[in-house]
């Protein structure tokens, strides 16, 4: 007997379609099928009670039905009500690979941030993800089981909370995984399923690959835009973002452009202040003059330490004359309090942890 079998879950619903027709079944077994996968989050096909016992033992004899799960969680310590901690998941992934989810609690929302990739490849200076290299991208399953999986733990910690928005924003850059974060967002906000979100309370983040976002622009999707920015001034975004040598500040906004006339929907952009580096007069000026020109909001966010790498958080002092400069411009600015500084919750940290010692080196 075969015992290697193919992995269901890497099918999308076309491929269903085609599967079931293939052994011989009408192709409405494929919605079915679909359901039980992304609805019901069946883990054997025998239970899929409304499919006709021959196929689903054709079903198990040639597939798996991995599932992802949670193998380790961290809560962030600190005084405030376990419901309002910042909680970060280990998550075992269909293989023996294994990714960080974060859960975000806030006044009137539970924000899941999940991660697009096993490593990432763009080697970013400010990210722990960055240092651990690139392994491989998530399927799109992989990441709408992170959503389930943690919908799950609130289900059993906290009964009645429900996840309210998502975020692409854990380790990966989600651009360079594309066609498995658009089937992604698809399962995420099916209507009728168990877990379906609107995709406006889905957002996706890159640190500005110019091609996947103008892809963005003429997809079918509808979900929010973040850029993680971080300086608008060339060199010092090249000295923290190495990518942006092949997307420069000047293609970056017009790809921004052609991402807001073509959903008519504000992009976020993104800038954690790092002390004497991002942080001055002049750094806040040039991000006023490249925010101005384009529909967006600014997301203001702390650092979250890294061991080893040599950045630290803006003091009081100099973030508020850095808000206060985008403010005299006009701009809306939002500062976003960091989040799980004690549970290492950058991207990558408990991963890296969680990996050989020759692969944790920053």
């Amino acid at each position: 007997m075969n015992t290697l079998k193919k992995n269901i879950k890497n099918f999308s619903l076309p491929e269903l379609k085609m599967l079931v027709r293939e052994l011989g079944e009408p192709e409405f077994r494929a919605a079915q099928l679909h359901r039980w996968l992304y609805s019901e989050h069946t883990d054997d096909f025998m239970k899929m009670s409304n499919i006709g016992r021959t196929l689903r033992e054709k079903l198990a004899e040639r597939f798996s039905l991995p599932s992802c799960s949670i193998v380790q969680v961290s809560e962030e310590e600190n005084d405030t009500p376990s419901a309002e901690r910042t909680t970060k998941f280990l998550v075992r992934l269909h293989d023996s690979e294994a990714v960080e989810t974060v859960l975000i609690p806030a006044t009137g929302r539970q924000t899941v941030c999940v991660s697009t990739q096993v490593g990432c490849p763009l080697h970013c200076r400010f990210c722990a993800t960055g240092y651990m290299g690139f392994t491989r991208n998530l399927s799109a399953a992989e990441i709408a089981e992170q959503v389930y999986a943690v919908q799950g733990f609130l289900d059993t910690r906290h009964p009645g909370d429900r996840l309210t928005n998502i975020v692409y924003m854990g380790m990966g850059e989600p651009l360079l995984n594309l066609d498995n974060v658009i089937e992604s967002v698809h399962l995420l906000s099916h209507q009728g399923y168990r877990v379906a979100f609107s995709q406006k309370r889905i957002t996706i983040s890159t640190v500005g690959l110019t091609g996947g976002i103008e892809r963005l622009a003429t997809s079918d999707l509808n979900t929010r835009l973040a850029i993680s920015l971080h300086s608008a001034l060339q060199h010092k975004r090249l000295q923290l973002i190495p990518s942006a040598r092949e997307n420069p500040l000047e293609d970056l906004a017009r790809s921004i452009r052609r991402f807001t006339d073509a959903k008519e929907s504000p992009v976020t952009l993104v800038y954690m202040l790092l002390e004497d580096f991002n942080d001055s007069r002049d750094d806040a000026l040039a991000f006023a003059r490249f925010a101005g020109g384009l529909l967006c909001k600014i997301n203001l966010i702390d650092y979250n330490a890294i061991v080893n790498i040599k950045f630290e958080s803006t003091g009081t002092r100099r973030r508020d004359a850095f808000i206060q400069t985008l403010l005299d411009k006009g701009l809306q600015v939002t500062v976003r309090r960091s989040h799980g500084s004690s549970i290492n919750a950058a991207c990558g940290q408990l991963a890296i942890q969680n990996r050989p010692s020759q692969e944790t080196t920053l």
